[in-house]
């Protein structure tokens, strides 16, 4: 029988970045992502949890854009992709809900702090405890388990997933919002409340990142107008490599739930296609989310994101 995607943090864990075990490498490889309960302790995930609250009551709308992030719900093609967006590499910025204005006068409907979608994208650099919480020696022994060489962090966000107008969020493959040559994102994505169905928990189509390769990534208009999505091309790799492929199945995916408890961590395979519905309930479910890249692949200037002066975060501290 195969290990569960669901595993325990591994004891070893609690050392100097020991990384996964076997088991939790295996039951990662074969499901392409893996659940990690208690990852972070519950003092830890508190303060996390109230650092995202803080960062909420503090910000100023005065001279904010007003910037939503679409999830592309509405239109396949729609994206955030203004100059606020573009150039939050080396910022911590506010992206409002689509569903959070009122559509006759286009003036927030919800307070702000129930009206953000996610805070992004340098919270690993300029916030000391998602600094803390982010560039340690756990989280590189991981990456070493995975097989990173010159493990990079290169955005990280809160996601609110607000009350009642939480947007969904479709199947996709995180890879193709961070391309490298060859294909390499790890989603690092910790529970910050409780997720649950009724909130808009992710789910997962177990395998898929075996026999789904990456076929579009996002990049900037070459005009500088925004972004877009293009092939990766003939020289473009739909796979990490050394992965073991599968040939594609003719047939919709099965998505399995992901209910996880506050203070886990779940390994999210840039080629697993994951999604999550809209939340309707009372109940945010804001989680903290980093991606780890390999630094030796090739990363080129196509990218929406771009890597600040001093380049992209070492995962070890």
């Amino acid at each position: 029988m195969a290990p569960s995607a669901t595993s325990t943090r591994s004891n070893d864990s609690d050392g100097p970045g020991e990384g996964l075990t076997a088991e939790q490498l295996q039951s990662y490889n074969q499901d392409g992502y893996l659940i990690i309960p208690d990852a972070l302790d519950a003092s830890t995930t508190a303060s996390l949890l109230y650092e995202a609250q803080e960062l909420l009551a503090n910000f100023s709308t005065d001279d904010h854009p007003m910037t939503k992030f679409s999830t592309g719900e509405n239109d396949k093609n729609a994206h955030v992709g203004d100059d606020y967006f573009l150039t939050s590499g080396d910022q911590i910025r506010f992206f409002f809900e689509e569903d959070a204005f009122d559509p006759s006068t286009g003036e927030l409907a919800k307070p702000k702090h129930r009206a953000v979608n996610k805070i992004g994208h340098y919270l690993h650099e300029l916030n000391p405890a998602f600094r803390a919480a982010t560039l340690n020696t756990y989280h590189a022994g991981i990456a070493r388990s995975l097989g990173f060489r010159d493990s990079r962090v290169l955005q990280s966000m809160v996601i609110c997933k607000q009350p009642e107008i939480g947007g969904k969020v479709k199947p996709h493959q995180d890879s193709t919002f961070l391309y490298t040559n060859p294909p390499s994102a790890v989603g690092f994505w910790i529970a910050l409340e409780d997720a649950t169905a009724e909130n808009g928990c992710l789910s997962f189509a177990k395998g898929s990142h075996r026999r789904t390769p990456i076929n579009s990534r996002m990049v900037r208009k070459q005009d500088g107008g925004g972004v877009e999505f293009v092939d990766v091309g003939v020289d473009g790799a739909g796979y990490p490599r050394d992965l073991k492929v599968e040939k594609p199945e003719d047939r919709p995916e099965t998505y399995t739930l992901g209910e996880v408890k506050a203070g886990t961590l779940v390994l999210i395979h840039g080629n697993l296609l994951h999604q999550s519905e809209k939340n309707l309930s009372e109940k945010s479910r804001f989680i903290y989310t980093f991606h780890v890249i390999e630094g030796e692949n090739h990363y080129d200037e196509e990218n929406w994101l771009q890597p600040p002066e001093k380049g992209f975060s070492k995962l070890s501290p």
